[in-house]
């Protein structure tokens, strides 16, 4: 456990240090272009490249040892800002204030690979709990793997803007560097036993997303997990892409930032209690109560323009994601193959989040023609703004009521398929695990 806990501690660093590098970056691009598209093409790759990359990223987990593959993603990401660093360098401080600038584009994409690279290490960690963790503790080291990465959201929310703040980009560069150095040198002290069965032999061939989905496939139900929660991380993109600006609308700018850093302690209470009690017998169960929990908190926390009901809201929502995710790691590191699961956590990865991207596209128009006109000069004034309230705010409010209705009805519905009932009963059968 000294080792595990080694691993979960290197990697919590190197998760600090590429979030914190990639809120800084965009904060530093706004400050020097005002430009909001600039901003939000950023958020769109980067999505767009966490969802394709998983495919990509997961081979490499199962090509190499956990610790090589972890390696690979340190040095990569060091090089990465080192180019990103020299760029900076050599071009006029003016340039970077044109939105469309060639070397701005070049900076941010260095900075965006950096941080991508690091998702190696993510997936590299989840087949580590499988290989470091007996099956009755994997639940509870999942939930500790939760609250590092709640711990380095946290931290990186807070830090980046201070350091683009009071240091500026170029010290934040060194500062991303030196990080980035010393959770190398400190992984190279950590050994971790990995037998050999957990490496695959081919090498241009190793990605096998046919071979991938083929695994999947053969676990019954599995595939409806993995689609079960694409759906909802599309519906999560509505609270992603439009809570800002309905917190916003109830208290100040600064009132807002002090408050997410409030909610982000959400994840690591989370994975707290995930990490002390687990996750039961049945984790698919509790994934799926979690759901009903969350969604109908979602459905009343903007029910009232409260910012007191909303902080509540999200702070319980945000309690809940690490047991999401912890659930569905655990179930993956039961009935898939060591040897395969690097690209399985992949694979779900990127099926998982190209919903983000999408939900982020849409969502902007059907709030601006739908929901605010309804609640604003529309119908919705007349049925339900006497006790609703009207307004803008008021249509994004019944934007996210609706998004939890619609949540709530199809985990109810997905708890009555045929494919949960599969997958709970394959979970359940002792040391039931795939052949790859």
């Amino acid at each position: 456990m000294r080792a595990f806990y080694s691993v979960v501690a290197n990697s919590l660093a190197a998760s600090l240090t590429n979030t914190f590098v990639w809120f800084a970056v965009t904060f530093w691009v706004y400050l020097q272009t005002k430009s909001v598209i600039a901003t939000s093409v950023m958020a769109g790759i980067y999505l767009a490249t966490v969802a394709v990359s998983g495919f990509f990223l997961g081979s490499v987990v199962d090509r190499y040892r956990k610790k090589t593959a972890m390696i690979i993603s340190g040095v990569l990401s060091l090089a990465l800002y080192v180019l990103a660093l020299v760029i900076y360098l050599v071009t006029p401080e003016s340039e970077f204030a044109n939105a469309s600038g060639i070397n701005l584009w070049i900076f941010i994409i260095l900075i965006l690979m950096g941080a991508i690279t690091g998702n190696i290490r993510s997936i590299a960690l989840s087949t580590v709990v499988t290989i470091m963790i007996p099956e009755e503790g994997r639940d509870k080291a999942n939930g500790l793997v939760g609250t590092a990465n709640g711990v380095s959201f946290l931290a990186a929310s807070i830090f980046s803007g201070l350091v683009i703040g009071f240091l500026g980009i170029f010290w934040m560069l060194i500062l991303a560097l030196v990080l980035s150095v010393l959770v190398l040198v400190h992984l190279f002290t950590i050994s971790i036993e990995e037998p050999e069965v957990v490496h695959t032999e081919s090498h241009l061939d190793s990605i096998d997303i046919r071979g991938t989905i083929a695994v999947v496939a053969a676990v019954p139900g599995l595939f409806g997990l993995i689609f079960f929660n694409t759906f909802n991380n599309f519906l999560g993109g509505v609270y992603m892409s439009l809570m800002d600006a309905y917190g916003l609308s109830l208290v100040s700018v600064q009132v807002w930032g002090v408050l997410w850093g409030f909610l982000s302690l959400g994840f690591i209470v989370g994975g707290l209690v995930v990490a002390k009690v687990g996750l039961g017998k049945s984790p698919l169960r509790t994934l799926f109560y979690s759901n009903i929990l969350m969604w109908t908190v979602s459905i009343f926390f903007t029910i009232k323009a409260s910012i007191v009901l909303l902080s509540a809201g999200l702070f319980v929502y945000m309690c809940l994601i690490p047991v999401v995710e912890a659930s569905e790691q655990t179930i993956l590191q039961k009935v898939i193959p060591p040897s395969r699961q690097g690209r399985v956590f992949g694979f779900a990865q990127s099926i998982e989040q190209a919903a983000s991207p999408i939900t982020a596209f849409m969502i902007g128009p059907i709030a601006k023609f739908i929901f605010i006109p309804f609640m604003t000069t529309g119908a919705g004034v007349d049925l339900i703004g006497t006790w609703f309230g009207t307004g803008t705010d008021r249509g994004l409010a019944l934007l996210f009521s609706v998004t939890g209705v619609i949540g709530l009805i199809i985990t109810l519905l997905a708890m009555q398929s045929g494919a949960y009932k599969k997958l709970s009963g394959f979970y359940k059968v002792p040391e039931k695990q795939i052949v790859d």
